[in-house]
C-alpha cells in the first residue's frame, strides 16, 4: 500500500448536525468514544474527558498523562468557566540551579546557557491526570474510572494507526535513547506505518492504575515516584513532593466582543490574550470590510495578530508573578491600532526567544450535548512526545513545556520555583448571539503552538462575519506570521494574486505545508440542534448522535 498524500485536499466534507450530541476531535476512535459515552449517560463533560484519555493512547504523538490540559466550558445552567490543570517548575529548579545543571551539560559558561527543548530540565509537573479527575468530579455524571476504561481497551487490545498520527510518529525514532522509552513507543525500534495494529501494554497499566486508584496513584503513588526517579536519573530537579503538592484550578475566563459575538478564552498563563487583543485590533482597523479572497483581509487581520504576539510575548507570565496590562481592553486596542498601516511593520517583532514554542503537537476536542453543556477540552506535552523520557516502565512520556522558561535574569518567564511557564494552550469557547434571548454557543479551538490564537482570529471571523457553515470556516486556506517575520501561507493559496499582493505590501510570503496551520475542531449549539466540524488537515471527525 502506497503511503498516504497529506499535502493533497481531495475530499469535502460537510458539516456534521445532531440533536443528542456532538463530538469533534483530531482521530475517528477517540471521537466514537465520546459519542459512546454520551449514549451512555454521560455529559459532555464525562465525554471531553473519555475522548481526552482515548486520544493518550490513539494519538499518543501530540497528547499524554505526562502533560496539562485546560478546559472553557459553558454549562447546561449558564456558567461560563475555565479549569487549569498545568504545573510548575520544581522546587529546586531556580534560575541559579538550572543554569549552572544546563551549563555543565553543554559545557558552557552558566550566564552562556539556554534553556533545553527537551530533557530532564523542560520536565514541568504533569496537570493531566488531576485535571481529568477535577472536571469529572465537579461537571460530569460518570466516575473518572469508567470514563478511562475505553483508553485502557485500545491500549491493551490495540488498534490500527492512523494517517497523521503514523506521519507524526515518526520523531520518535529519533527523540527517544533509553531502552524503555524505545519500548514503550517504538515497535522493533521504528515507529508504526498508516493502518498498522499497535498496543500500548504500559501506558495501559498506567491508565488501569488511576481508574482503580484515582488520580492520587501518578500525584501520591508508584507512577509518581517512577517519574520523579526517571527525572533525577538525568540529573533533572523534580521531586514527589513537587507531585504531590500539585492542584488544578477552576478559574474565570477572559473575554472581548466582536463585531456582535462575545469570545472567551484562558487568561495568563496561557496566550488566550493574544487572541482577544488581536479580535480587539481586527475590528478597530476594519480588517473585516474587505472581501473574504481578498490581500487586504489577510493584511490587516495578519497585521492585528503580530501586534497582540508582540504585546502578549512582552507581558504575559504567570500571574502569581508579574502583572500585566490590560491587554484585552478595547481602550488598549485602539491605542496600540496606530501601529497598523498599508503596509506591514517589520519593527513590531514577537517570540518568546528560545522558547521552542512556535511550532507544538496537541490534542483539542469539542462536545456540546442536549443539556446546554459546551465543552472545548486541550490536552498536551507541548512539542510532539514531549521531553524524550518515558518514566521507568509506566509508559507515560513526560512535556517538554518548562522548555518555554528563560534563563534571563530580566525575563518575564524567566524560571522559578513553581513557576509556571508561559503556555500556549487555548482552548474557547463563544457566545454569538449576547444580545440575544436565543441559544448559540460554541466551543472551539485551534491546535499548535503560536498557531492557536492566528486560528482563532481566522475561525471567529469565518463564522461571524462571512457567515461561513463551521466546516467551510475550517476548510479555507490560512495563513500565519512566524517569529522570524515570514508570512507563512498555504500551498492552496498559491498562484493566487493575493500573494504578490501581499508581497507587494511588504509581507515576506512563505508557503508552507498544511501541517503548519493547526488543527481545529468546534462544535455549536444554536437553539436546540447541534453541530460540528473538524480540522482537514487532521484524521479526525465531527460525530454526533
Amino acid at each position: 500500500m502506497s503511503e498516504p498524500e497529506l499535502d493533497r485536499f481531495t475530499s469535502r466534507r460537510s458539516t456534521a448536525y445532531a440533536n443528542r450530541g456532538m463530538v469533534a476531535t483530531s482521530q475517528p476512535l477517540a471521537s466514537q468514544v465520546g459519542v459512546s459515552t454520551l449514549e451512555n449517560g454521560g455529559n459532555a463533560f464525562d465525554a471531553a474527558v473519555a475522548t481526552a484519555a482515548a486520544l493518550n493512547v490513539v494519538e499518543p504523538t501530540s497528547t499524554g498523562l505526562g502533560g496539562d490540559v485546560f478546559a472553557l466550558y459553558k454549562t447546561a445552567e449558564g456558567e461560563v468557566g475555565a479549569m487549569r490543570s498545568c504545573g510548575g517548575a520544581p522546587a529546586e529548579a531556580t534560575l541559579e540551579n538550572v543554569r549552572e545543571a544546563v551549563a555543565e551539560e553543554e559545557d558552557v559558561e552558566p550566564e552562556e546557557a539556554e534553556m533545553p527543548s527537551k530533557g530532564p530540565h523542560a520536565v514541568t509537573v504533569p496537570g493531566t491526570a488531576r485535571g481529568w479527575e477535577l472536571t469529572a468530579e465537579k461537571f460530569g455524571n460518570k466516575s473518572l474510572g469508567e470514563l478511562l476504561q475505553p483508553a485502557v481497551h485500545y491500549a491493551t487490545e490495540g488498534y490500527p494507526v492512523s494517517e497523521v498520527v503514523s506521519a507524526q510518529w515518526q520523531h520518535g525514532e529519533d527523540l527517544f535513547e533509553s531502552e524503555h522509552a524505545r519500548e514503550a513507543y517504538l515497535f522493533d525500534g521504528e515507529a508504526p506505518n498508516t493502518g498498522q495494529q499497535v498496543t500500548l501494554p504500559r501506558l495501559g497499566a498506567s491508565l488501569a492504575t488511576i481508574a482503580e486508584e484515582g488520580a492520587d496513584a501518578l500525584y501520591e503513588g508508584e507512577i509518581g515516584e517512577k517519574i520523579a526517579a526517571e527525572v533525577q536519573s538525568q540529573g533533572g530537579f523534580l521531586t514527589t513532593e513537587d507531585l504531590a503538592a500539585f492542584e488544578p484550578e477552576l478559574l474565570d475566563p477572559v473575554s472581548t466582543t466582536y463585531n456582535g459575538a462575545e469570545v472567551y478564552e484562558l487568561p495568563p498563563n496561557n496566550q488566550g490574550l493574544i487572541a482577544l487583543e488581536a479580535l480587539n485590533l481586527a475590528e478597530e482597523v476594519g480588517a473585516a470590510d474587505y472581501p473574504l479572497d481578498s490581500p487586504e483581509r489577510v493584511h490587516y487581520f495578519a497585521e492585528a495578530l503580530k501586534v497582540a504576539f508582540h504585546d502578549g510575548h512582552r507581558y504575559i507570565t504567570d500571574p502569581e508573578y508579574e502583572d500585566h496590562p490590560p491587554l484585552a481592553a478595547k481602550s488598549w486596542a485602539e491605542e496600540r491600532a496606530e501601529l497598523i498601516g498599508e503596509v506591514a511593520n517589520h519593527d513590531v517583532s514577537f517570540g518568546v526567544e528560545g522558547s521552542n514554542a512556535e511550532d507544538a503537537d496537541t490534542v483539542l476536542l469539542c462536545v456540546a450535548d442536549d443539556e446546554g453543556n459546551v465543552v472545548s477540552f486541550i490536552n498536551s506535552r507541548f512539542a510532539g512526545f514531549g521531553s524524550g523520557l518515558v518514566a521507568g516502565d509506566t509508559g507515560i512520556a513526560l512535556q517538554n513545556r518548562g522548555s518555554s522558561f528563560s534563563l534571563s535574569e530580566d525575563h518575564p518567564n524567566r524560571i522559578a520555583p513553581g513557576k509556571r511557564p508561559f503556555h500556549t494552550l487555548v482552548p474557547a469557547i463563544a457566545d454569538f448571539a449576547p444580545d440575544s434571548e436565543a441559544e448559540d454557543w460554541a466551543a472551539f479551538g485551534v491546535m499548535g503552538g503560536f498557531m492557536q490564537p492566528q486560528g482563532h482570529l481566522q475561525l471567529i471571523s469565518n463564522i461571524v462575519d462571512y457567515d461561513l457553515p463551521l466546516q467551510a470556516a475550517l476548510d479555507l486556506p490560512r495563513w500565519r506570521y512566524r517569529a522570524d517575520g515570514e508570512l507563512g501561507v498555504e500551498e492552496r493559496m498559491n498562484g493566487d494574486e493575493r500573494l504578490t499582493k501581499l508581497a507587494r505590501k511588504g509581507h515576506d510570503v512563505r508557503v508552507l505545508p498544511p501541517g503548519a496551520f493547526g488543527g481545529a475542531q468546534i462544535v455549536r449549539n444554536t437553539d436546540g440542534t447541534l453541530s460540528g466540524a473538524t480540522e482537514p488537515r487532521k484524521d479526525g471527525n465531527a460525530q454526533g448522535y
